[in-house]
């Protein structure tokens, strides 16, 4: 059985960064203190937990002489404010990408334009992006676009880890709707890279790995678009949700991870996938 691994499955340069940082500012200050998990995996948050991280519902659960860092997927900015208001020690883990995103809101807001984002409802990064605005509207689907009234002028970005085809048909409904339409492509580059990727491998594999957290949108989005392409594709956890069933026969599997995926996770699978027959 030959095994091939996406070249960028798992950890964007974002997560990384920020987890790292999340192990320097606990191993400095002795603990460090987050509102909700950094990224969207379980066991990334459990590892930091045993390096001293504590998650928390709100400001007022942490010590005053404790610092707080705000995570990968950005933060709202009334809680930003409240911080800052509070002199709080704040460590900015934000991936660069999402202060982006950020910052091109606020100037299409500047022209007076109605904001669209595109991204899930509820989802952590979204309601960083919708708070930098007043009046933001979500549209998750292009169901949902195809409800919305005609609109003059309107900004539209997404949030950075959306599937291009998802963007696409969204938009192209929009165009219908608005006079005015000015769209920032705001999935992220590695986003971009990894979906391309995941498509090749999909057609060439007979059985298709993606690996993250059933609470990582982003995880989920990587699967479904691979089982589009290729219905024996399976998402997985950890290598303990593996079935040997899905292999049997099989010449080639290939394997990639949401972005929230830490590298030893994909190693173990890998390990245990080579175990089942001789590897390439």
């Amino acid at each position: 059985m030959k095994i091939i691994i996406a070249r960028d499955a798992g950890y964007c340069f974002g997560v990384r960064d920020a987890v790292n940082i999340a192990y320097d500012t606990a191993k400095k200050h002795g603990s460090v203190y987050m509102l909700g998990d950094i990224v969207h995996n379980e066991k990334v948050v459990a590892d930091l937990s045993q390096a001293g991280t504590t998650v928390v519902d709100s400001l007022e659960d942490i010590p005053s002489d404790s610092p707080v860092l705000f995570r990968a997927h950005g933060t709202a900015t009334p809680i930003w404010e409240n911080a800052k208001s509070r002199n709080m020690n704040i460590i900015d883990a934000t991936c660069p990408l999402v202060h982006e995103i950020h910052k091109e809101v606020k100037h299409l807001a500047q022209e007076g334009r109605q904001i669209i984002v595109i991204g899930d409802h509820g989802h952590d990064e979204v309601i960083g992006i919708t708070s930098q605005i007043d009046n933001a509207i979500v549209i998750s689907s292009p169901e949902e676009a195809k409800t919305l009234r005609k609109m003059k002028q309107v900004g539209v970005v997404s949030q950075s880890t959306q599937t291009i085809e998802n963007v696409q048909e969204i938009v192209n409904i929009l165009m219908t709707k608005v006079f005015d339409l000015h769209f920032v492509n705001t999935i992220c580059f590695p986003t971009k890279r990894n979906q391309e990727q995941i498509k090749i491998l999909a057609e060439k594999c007979e059985v298709m790995l993606i690996i993250g957290s059933f609470t990582s949108a982003n995880s989920k989005r990587l699967t479904q678009l691979s089982k589009n392409i290729n219905p024996r594709s399976y998402q997985v956890t950890t290598v303990d949700d593996l079935s040997p069933g899905w292999f049997k026969g099989v010449q080639t599997v290939g394997i990639s991870a949401g972005a929230s995926t830490p590298d030893y996770i994909i190693d173990e699978v890998k390990e245990k996938l080579s175990k089942l027959g001789n590897n390439q």
